[in-house]
């Protein structure tokens, strides 16, 4: 059975190519109401392939990416090694291998459903400066958004390998309550869509581990009936989107 930490062995090209960004409000708000400023040190856990890593390098911050899977981490060496203040750790949320007290800011963005919570807070604690916070953020899909989104989760129930049981693993299953301190902790939500053309759609389907291999013969059924969806519901200008509402959950632990 493959571990969480290598479920996406398989997929890190698609995942580079068709996973979602996050919007520009996202960093506005943790520059807001972490105070981090350009000087601050901030622990990406489970950072894949450094999607969410290399907005905060743009943003001028010292980024440890902690990610346990070899693939999505070489991934993430070769896009952002020339930012000299990023660094890679072979390391997880329960074992970041980071020093005691050392981090302004830990982000885990749409990884920390993966993680042991009470281990992952435990460690955050331990590698926090006193006032430091995390920041738990997720693009969490619309399934009901349009006939598009409903159809598309429909086929995803009907055809992933695992959708089911993985798909439960998001923010529903996260304590905030017992995770934050004191139950504390503030919400911003934000708008975020993708546009995709047809192979656009493919590369973000297969992009999730919970889909079969696209080799495969499952996967070619799934294929198939993706690119019906894709004719049934396409746009006049040859698109689907695919909407989220992002979320970040922000507070101390």
């Amino acid at each position: 059975m493959t571990t969480s930490t290598q479920r996406f062995t398989n997929r890190v090209a698609n995942y580079v190519k068709y996973r979602p960004g996050y919007p520009e409000e996202v960093l506005n708000f943790l520059k807001e109401k972490a105070g981090i400023t350009a000087g601050s040190v901030i622990a990406d856990a489970g950072s894949g392939t450094g999607i969410f890593t290399k907005l905060l390098l743009d943003e001028g911050y010292t980024v440890y990416a902690i990610e346990p899977n070899d693939a999505m981490r070489k991934s993430s060496i070769e896009q952002l090694h020339n930012y000299k203040n990023f660094h890679a750790v072979n390391g997880t949320a329960e074992d970041t291998t980071l020093e005691s007290h050392s981090i302004d800011l830990v982000v885990c963005a749409q990884a920390f459903h993966w993680f042991d919570q009470t281990l992952a807070k435990t460690e955050f604690k331990r590698i926090l400066k006193p006032k430091g916070q995390v920041a738990l953020i997720w693009n969490n899909r619309q399934i009901e958004y349009d006939e598009f989104a409903i159809a598309y989760e429909l086929l995803l129930q009907q055809q992933g390998t695992d959708y089911s049981e993985v798909n439960h693993r998001n923010i529903t299953d996260v304590d905030f309550s017992n995770f934050f301190k004191n139950g504390k902790y503030e919400l911003a939500k934000y708008n975020n869509v993708q546009v995709f053309d047809e192979d656009g759609l493919i590369g973000r389907a297969f992009s999730s581990s919970y889909i079969p291999p696209k080799e495969t013969e499952a996967g070619q059924a799934f294929l198939a009936d993706l690119k019906a969806l894709f004719q049934q519901y396409q746009t006049n200008k040859g698109t689907v989107d695919f909407v989220y509402q992002t979320e970040v959950y922000l507070g101390k632990v």
